[in-house]
């Protein structure tokens, strides 16, 4: 079946990400927009926009009856869902193929079994690998006490549908349980619609490995290497790479074929990705399986050689893949090289990741040799307060992890983003950082970085913090800038923060504040 019209079901980044692929294809896209995004960059890259609601996402990219609505009246013939939003929404999925129209991603029966993590907890461990201790079921609020002798601290409390760290806390000790389950509860209620925890222990110190899969929803399957996203903060993924530097070639085949056995038994259909903790001791636990498109998805295109989305399209347009045989030569994808994608979101580093909203007034995005930029961001760009804060991704390739780093590095040093503050220079300080290039960074290992302030590119001499403030008055005065020239930091991508980039900020920034630009 070939598709004609496409309408993508997202805002931002991927969205653009997904238009881009369907031109490509000779297909015509159709976004959707809230008011808010009434001028974003892919509403005018798609060849028809529609109008679907105010700018909170509950009441536009959220609101499933306006989108099915908008692709009918647009005869679309399918819908891409992208990823968050309603990507992983049974319910919206079904709601799409009983209005007749295609949706490129797994089948509703997929979502409801794989997406919720008891039921793909069962599936992965009769595939080979058990999940991490914990619950069997939904946890009571009134059984907290129970469980909390039975699983021992730390434990994580996470929302038993949906992903990308929403509905998840950490709790360490009995004193914060109940608070933490009420948050947690609240936060995957509204993020997901479903309120619904599950208890597991929390693994120090360990990896976080995933497979992306694709599947034909006949038993055909294509597995691709594992992609490392330890590096988060927060529970939020920050940086990820392929291959992982922790995965040795005898846990590398129980991954893949793990995730082969599984998906030829489900009958999985499209895109998806199976995580897992990689401990210590080189112990495996099953995680989670998020039915859809991940963000990282690009590391795995700049080494595998293969357009995902245009995978997804022929999976949802009938197209098989090869047969599952228990035999991973026939099956997985065999990369080329390395690749590492740092996000960068909408928030202050400098200000404990408060964050940032605005327009952008000045936009460098960089390139060079294997580089990549997954954007929707342009001079003028708002950024509105209403959506999850990631505004870009910048993906290097590399023959090897170490010149994938080092590009990646290059990268982030030549972006420049005015007008809100990004993690730019956490990226900078990261890919500088001894331990990461060594490979020794774990699912913690951030969160330990940042609590020394040698880490932090950002922290500067109280003698630059006067000149910074004496020039700062410069320039609300409006008068000219002070002859004085401080010498930007040594290493490179450093000269982000100097002092004389610090002062910019006030010049930029709305309330006068210290928020507004990261860049050379």
């Amino acid at each position: 079946m070939k598709l004609k019209k496409v309408l993508i079901a997202n805002r931002g980044e991927i969205a653009v990400r997904v238009i881009r692929t369907l031109r490509t294809l000779g297909i015509r896209s159709i976004a959707v927009h809230s008011d808010a995004d009434r001028e974003a960059l892919h509403t005018r890259l798609a060849d028809e926009a529609v109008g679907i609601g105010p700018p909170p996402a509950s009441d536009s990219y959220l609101n499933a009856g306006a989108i099915i609505a908008a692709a009918r009246e647009r005869d679309a013939d399918a819908i891409h869902p992208g990823y968050g939003f309603l990507s992983e929404r049974a319910d919206f999925a079904r709601a799409v193929e009983e209005a007749g129209l295609t949706f490129i991603g797994p089948t509703p029966s997929n979502i409801s079994r794989l997406g919720d993590k008891l039921a793909s907890r069962s599936a992965l461990e009769t595939a080979g690998i058990p999940p991490v201790p914990g619950s069997d079921g939904p946890v009571p609020r009134k059984a907290l006490g129970r469980l909390a002798r039975e699983i021992g601290f730390p434990r994580l409390l996470k929302a038993s549908a949906g992903g990308g760290g929403k509905g998840i806390r950490i709790v360490r000790d009995a004193e914060g349980l109940q608070d933490a389950f009420d948050m947690a509860a609240s936060e995957a209620a509204n993020s997901f619609g479903c309120s619904d925890l599950i208890a597991e222990r929390y693994l120090e110190r360990a990896r976080h490995v995933e497979v992306q899969v694709l599947g034909d929803g006949q038993g055909g399957v294509r597995l691709f290497f594992e992609r490392d996203c330890s590096t988060q903060r927060r529970l939020q993924k920050v940086l990820e790479e392929t291959p992982s530097p922790a995965v040795t070639p005898v846990v590398r085949e129980r991954l893949l074929l793990a995730a082969g056995r599984a998906m030829t038994k489900e009958r999985y259909r499209g895109a998806g990705t199976l995580e897992f903790l990689l401990s210590e001791d080189g112990t495996l636990h099953f995680l989670e399986m998020n039915t859809r498109l991940q963000v990282e998805h690009p590391v795995t295109e700049m080494t595998a050689g293969v357009d995902l989305v245009a995978e997804q399209i022929a999976v949802a347009g009938g197209r098989g893949l090869p047969r599952w045989r228990d035999r991973l030569e026939e099956s997985v994808v065999e990369p080329r090289g390395a690749a590492v994608e740092f996000r960068i979101n909408a928030e202050d580093p400098l200000d404990d990741f408060r964050p940032s909203t605005g327009t952008v007034v000045a936009l460098r995005l960089p390139a060079g040799p294997g580089i990549r930029v997954d954007s929707a961001l342009e001079t003028g760009s708002a950024v509105p307060p209403y959506y999850d804060s990631l505004i870009a991704k910048v993906i290097a390739w590399g023959q090897d992890r170490g010149t994938a780093i080092d590009r990646l590095h290059a990268a982030l040093g030549e972006t420049l983003v005015a007008g809100v503050a990004t993690t730019v220079p956490l990226g900078i300080a990261l890919l500088e950082d001894p331990g990461f290039r060594d490979a020794r960074n774990h699912c913690q290992y951030l969160a330990e970085r940042l609590e020394d302030k040698r880490f932090f590119p950002g922290v500067i001499t109280e003698e630059e913090s006067r000149l910074i403030a004496a020039a700062a008055a410069w320039v609300r005065q409006e008068s000219p800038r002070p002859a004085i020239l401080l010498p930007a930091p040594g290493a490179a991508g450093r000269e982000a923060l100097s002092p004389w980039v610090l002062v910019e900020r006030f010049r930029l920034s709305p309330d006068g504040g210290t928020r507004g630009q990261n860049g050379p």
